[in-house]
């Protein structure tokens, strides 16, 4: 496919006023996202698993305008207050998608819109934030189209996700998502995100994730310029080759269960991206002294136990700790005894694999 198959012909229907709610998941990436062409396009392909609890709720409400206008019309609220400093990011993502989805300045919209986790703090909230948004606006599309498929509007609404922030595209659908084209996973492409089609040992589906809150503040640099610095960056081309080497070797891991494996990958991705962001012009160092203690342990308690946990991190300092379902027990009493000193106020958010996004009434 390519952009042109997603601007539509014309409606077969008018809307006058209602709203679309729509719950989407963050997500974690395995192998990362990071460094982008073109307009919002990865410069490599990625594989995130979808999470359960660490979501954004979005409703839409909707009015039709009497005529068209020359600009977008909406208010935006979060957690129930206005939240004007978000809208310019809305505004550019209506101009950026606007073309795809041209009756949107037929409408005046009213986003409310809340997270079950801190925004900008290291969990994917642009991710969940945009899917939901997305999804709420194909909602729409689809009631004034009439003709739009489920494969069509899960597919598109990933595409339009993505431009609004590159990761959402992997917060659609679960449970693994491929976003970036690859040539050994099949309808992969960098337009939008697509369910793994490998096969996935069981031991992967039921995958547990305990963030652990260690910096609930404000990231010191946004994803969008962290980005930014792949741009020149003195190893990025071997970085974007080794992402594509890594999600490579994972295919075998995920269909095999081999947990060790997926450990060395996943935390060598992990390191990998904040290294890249170390050695950037200019650089960031976005761990904490609290995620490097954490890491440690996490180290000595799989050295010493043999439990396969291990850990990934986002563009932030907070600590993703992985590890299989049948482990749960032993890695909770771990967290609670031996890390509860190293996140926030013993704050810690319980996640699970999850299945996508889902329509509220």
């Amino acid at each position: 496919m390519t952009e042109q198959d997603f601007i539509p012909s014309g409606y077969e229907a008018t809307a006058t006023s209602g709203s679309f709610t729509w719950r989407a998941p963050s997500n974690i990436a395995l192998v990362k996202y990071w460094g982008k062409r073109g307009e919002q396009l990865p410069a490599n392909p990625s594989v995130s698993f979808t999470l359960d609890a660490c979501a954004t709720t979005t409703t839409l409400r909707y009015k039709k305008r009497e005529y068209p206008d020359d600009d977008f019309g909406f208010e935006l609220y979060l957690d129930g207050a206005v939240k004007d400093s978000f809208k310019p990011k809305i505004n550019d993502f209506f101009h950026r998608i606007g073309k795809y989805m041209p009756f949107l300045k037929h409408y005046h919209f009213t986003i409310e819109t809340s997270n079950s986790f801190p925004h900008s703090s290291g969990i994917a909230s642009s991710a969940s934030g945009m899917s939901a948004l997305a999804l709420c606006l194909m909602s729409l599309e689809q009631e004034i189209s009439g003709n739009i498929t489920e494969e069509d509007f899960f597919r598109k609404a990933s595409f339009i996700a993505r431009l609004g922030s590159g990761s959402a595209c992997r917060s659609i659908r679960g449970e693994l998502v491929v976003w970036g084209s690859h040539p050994e996973i099949a309808g992969s492409t960098d337009l939008y995100g697509v369910a793994y089609p490998g096969k996935v040992h069981p031991v992967f589906r039921t995958y547990q994730d305990t963030i652990l809150l260690v910096d609930r503040g404000e990231k010191q640099v946004s994803s969008t310029a962290g980005h930014g610095l792949m741009h020149g960056h003195p190893f990025a081309e071997r970085r974007f080759a080794q992402a594509s080497e890594n999600l490579s070797a994972l295919q075998q891991v995920l269909e095999t269960g081999d947990t060790e494996a997926f450990i060395a990958i996943v935390e060598r991705e992990a390191l990998t991206l904040h290294a890249m962001m170390m050695t950037g012009k200019p650089y960031f160092i976005l761990m904490s002294p609290a995620t490097l203690d954490v890491i440690r342990k996490i180290w000595s308690f799989r050295k010493e136990t043999g439990v396969p946990v291990c850990f990934t991190l986002d563009a932030g300092a907070n600590v993703h700790v992985l590890y299989p379902e049948s482990e749960k027990e032993a890695v909770m009493e771990f967290i609670n005894n031996e890390l509860v000193a190293y996140y926030e106020k013993g704050h810690y958010i319980c996640d699970r694999i999850g299945g996508g996004a889902v329509a509220l009434p």
